[in-house]
C-alpha cells in the first residue's frame, strides 16, 4: 500500500508561480516512476507530467511544456511540480501517482491517489 499526500496548491493570478509536493509513505516509490494529473470541473482526469525512478528522464503534457517541472527527492519520498507562468485553463485538482510512464506508449498509473490539492488560477 502507499499513502500519497499532495500539498502546495492554493489561489494564484495568472501569470504567478506555485510549487506541489505529494509525499508518499507505506512502501517507497523510489524505484517507481511518478507522474502528476490533474482534474478541471466537468471534466475528465489528465495526464500532466512524468518523471523516471531516478529523475534522469521526464515528460509533459503539450499544454504545459515550458512552463512546469517535475522532480523529486528519493531520499525525502517526493515528487515535486513546479508551476510557472500559471494561466487560468491550470485551475483543477492536481494529484501524484506512481505507475509505469516514462517509455510507456501511454501513461498507465498503478491505482494509488492522494485526496489532491486545488490549484486555482485567477485572469
Amino acid at each position: 500500500q502507499v499513502q500519497l499526500v499532495e500539498t502546495g496548491g492554493g489561489l494564484v493570478q495568472a501569470g504567478g508561480s506555485l510549487r506541489l509536493s505529494c509525499a508518499a509513505s507505506g512502501r517507497t516509490v523510489s524505484g517507481t516512476d511518478m507522474a502528476w494529473f490533474r482534474q478541471a470541473p466537468g471534466k475528465d482526469r489528465e495526464f500532466v507530467a512524468a518523471i523516471n525512478w531516478n529523475g534522469s528522464r521526464s515528460y509533459y503534457a503539450d499544454s504545459v511544456k515550458g512552463r512546469f517541472t517535475i522532480s523529486r527527492d528519493n531520499a525525502k519520498n517526493t515528487v515535486y511540480l513546479q508551476m510557472n507562468s500559471l494561466k487560468p485553463e491550470d485551475t483543477a485538482v492536481y494529484y501524484c501517482a506512481p505507475g509505469v510512464y516514462v517509455g510507456s506508449p501511454s501513461p498507465r498509473p498503478l491505482g494509488y491517489w492522494g485526496q489532491g490539492t486545488q490549484v486555482t488560477v485567477s485572469s
